[in-house]
């Protein structure tokens, strides 16, 4: 079946339908967009949290603020959402706002081509062509698994997935489970099942940075006031807003005073969590905080301390038929091996073939690194706009904060072609190059740079095409106007 109608053109063709694709499509309609269009390729909605799965998976941001202004959710039952709760929101918000007619699941977006002369896109989709006047991609960066380079992955014959396939026919009870990775699933992962499991061993290269959760229960009064007093969690919401916003505003992104103090403040809960010292040695960070995902949680150190819990330090040498090899030659003995080991940042819209004016492909501009104006449009790509593209991504408030203003910049930039009479919208080069030297500036002074690590933040070349620099309110100060200037309108 085609994925439209012969004779369709859409006026925007959304792409992927979790938290960025169905809030480009709310807000389009709301606009006035009417010939809109979602594409899935899973047959339900919620994107990363849809399939993220595993057991304690929950968000590391607070509900409140890890929810779209505009659909909003007076009920959280507990401080940080599990996924299960937002896995429902999105189902709900989708269906509350009447998007489901216009999402197209099992359709898979392949690639787009850009026809100067007709000014519109020709997109290719799993269930056939489609045309679209613009294209929003939501289709994000934490989708991909990446599994780690280990001799010998393949040859285990026991049971083995990654974290974002979690297998839930996989009964752990009594077994030898093995967690690669010691990041933020890992640190969600290993709580809810050292329970569970028989003998449990993390393989950990590299500790993280930890600091309280503190989660709790929503108490049912104050679900209710939310309800009943709309204004209430409004100023909670903005009371956590200016919390985390603070940090960055504060200079978190650098190293500094400031940063020593956190780190202070970081190993005294090291330290009252884990007595052992041999322990709270492999536990302790040698780089400084911030340069990785700093990580929140009150259950993790004393999962690493219950009598079924081995934590390994050494590099993996290889992955065996029956275990996990260590650098020191000691082969671990697993029914069970779990990959906590995060997602390839890289392989989410250049592996789609995008064709731009003159054929060049995304792939191709983005061959030297990834890179956007303002995290949202690409030179020679007319009419295309990414949602939370590179330099996006925060490490101290909710990214949804920063998807809604990208919104509302390919709103405003739809409506300038509207108003001018025009039929296509592209930044110019020297715009997007002044907008990344300058990023790019602020990047190599900040912590991910400076702080002596290596994360999923950087490319192969020490770039950071995922982090923004700054502050959500320089973010939204920036994207606020669609400055014309810095556009070509044909």
């Amino acid at each position: 079946m085609s994925a439209g109608a012969p004779d369709e053109t859409l006026d925007l063709l959304v792409v992927g339908a979790g938290f960025s694709g169905l809030a480009m499509a709310m807000r389009a309609r709301a606009a006035g967009i009417a010939a809109l269009a979602v594409l899935e390729k899973a047959d339900s909605v919620g994107g990363t949290w849809r399939d993220n799965t595993y057991p304690g998976a929950a968000c590391d941001v607070p509900s409140h603020l890890y929810s779209l202004s505009f659909a909003p959710k007076a009920d959280w039952t507990r401080t940080y959402a599990p996924q299960p709760e937002i896995a429902a929101y999105l189902r709900e918000t989708a269906e509350g706002a009447g998007l489901m007619p216009l999402i197209r699941f099992g359709t898979a977006f392949l690639g787009a081509v850009w026809d100067e002369a007709a000014a519109l896109w020709r997109a290719e989709t799993s269930r056939g062509p489609m045309r679209a006047r613009a294209i929003a991609a939501g289709t994000g960066f934490l989708h991909r698994p990446a599994y780690p380079a280990i001799p010998g992955r393949t040859d285990f014959a026991g049971r083995q997935f990654h974290s974002a396939t979690w297998d839930h026919a996989c009964d752990l009870a009594g077994k030898r489970v093995g967690v690669i990775g010691s990041g933020a699933s890992a640190v969600q992962i290993v709580p809810a099942i050292a329970g569970t499991a028989g003998h449990l061993t993390l393989f950990q290269r590299t500790p993280s940075w930890i600091v309280p959760r503190r989660d709790r229960p929503v108490p049912a009064w104050r679900r209710a006031l939310y309800r009943a007093l709309p204004p209430a969690r409004r100023l909670e919401r903005t009371r956590l807003f200016w919390l985390n916003e603070a940090r960055a505003l504060a200079g978190f992104t650098r190293v500094s005073r400031l940063t020593g103090l956190a780190e202070r403040l970081a190993r005294h809960h090291l330290f009252k969590s884990v007595p052992d010292r041999a322990l709270r040695a492999k536990l302790r960070p040698s780089y400084r905080l911030g340069c990785k995902r700093v990580l929140i949680s009150d259950d993790f150190y004393p999962a690493l301390q219950r009598p079924n819990v081995a934590v390994e330090t050494g590099a993996i040498r290889a992955i065996t038929p029956a275990g996990v090899v260590t650098a020191d030659g000691v082969e671990h003995p697993l029914d069970v091996l779990v990959h906590a080991t995060g997602f390839d940042v890289s392989a989410g819209l250049p592996r789609a073939r995008i064709v731009g004016r003159g054929g060049t492909t995304l792939a191709a501009a983005w061959a030297g690194g990834m890179g956007a104006y303002q995290g949202i449009s690409v030179a020679g790509f007319p009419n295309f706009f990414l949602l939370l593209g590179p330099n996006t991504a925060l490490g101290h408030n909710s990214v949804l904060l920063m998807l809604e203003a990208q919104i509302e910049h390919v709103l405003g930039c739809l409506a300038a072609l509207q108003r001018a009479g025009a039929r296509a919208i592209a930044v110019r080069p020297a715009a997007q190059a002044g907008f990344l030297d300058r990023i790019r500036a602020q990047l190599a002074a900040s912590v991910w740079q400076r702080g002596g690590c290596t994360s999923w933040y950087l490319d192969a070349e020490g770039r950071n095409p995922v982090l923004w620099p700054g502050s959500v309110l320089a973010y939204r100060r920036s994207t606020r106007r669609v400055r014309l200037r810095d556009y070509e309108l044909r």
